[in-house]
This record gives C-alpha cells, structure tokens and sequence, in this order.
C-alpha cells in the first residue's frame, strides 16, 4: 500500500463509534506515538504514549467508559489525517477532541497528536 492511498477512515469511525479497542489499536504502527493535550495535561507536559501497546492500554481505558462517542469531519491529504470525536458521558458532560495524525509507508498511524475540550 503506498502513502498516497486512502486511510480507511471507515474502521476508524466504527472503532470510535463502536468504543473498540483492539480495532482502534489495530490501525497503529508497533512503533507509533499518541501526545494528548487536556485538562489534566497541559502544552507543556502533554500525555505521550510511545509504542501500540501503551496506546491500546489508554483506549481500552477510554473506550471502557460509558459514553458515546461520534467521528466527524474525517480529512486526508496524503500521509496525514485529521478528524474530530465528539463525546458525551451519561451525566451530560461534553467532550470534544480534535486529532491530526502522520501515517506510515503501510498507512498506520504512526504520530499522533490530539487537543481534548470538556465542558466546566
């Protein structure tokens, strides 16, 4: 597969949507890496996750919650990818994430950075 072919941005959004780890995980490179900015990890010490199997222990986690979870605006530009999940936990509370990613020779994400939002 070369760099220039589409991601399947479709099993991506069934993994989000479906809260599926191991499928989410399966579109990782071995030797990926995943930075997050949140509440709880600001610009500068951002969450960094090097490797699938630390990234598939974090979405297990995250996928393990009970809320829902939608993939929207998915764009791709060559070996780049982006798109947003928007999340509601059962009491209300909104989350939205916005995530770009650098996909690999095998198309697998291979660096990827998201900023996550929650509501108050």
């Amino acid at each position: 597969m070369s760099p220039n072919s589409l991601f399947d941005m479709d099993t991506l959004r069934r993994g989000v949507e479906d809260r599926d780890a191991a499928l989410l995980a399966s579109l990782y490179s071995d030797d990926a890496e995943m930075v997050e900015v949140d509440k709880d990890h600001p610009p500068n010490a951002p969450r960094r996750l090097v490797g699938r199997g630390q990234i598939e222990d974090h979405l297990v986690d995250i996928c393990s919650r009970e809320m829902t979870h939608e993939f929207t605006q998915p764009v791709q530009d060559g070996n780049r990818l982006a798109f947003t999940e928007a999340c509601r936990y059962d009491d209300g509370t909104n989350v939205l994430s916005i995530t770009i990613a650098d996909l690999d020779d095998q198309n697998k994400i291979m660096r990827q950075t998201s900023v996550t939002a929650w509501d108050g």
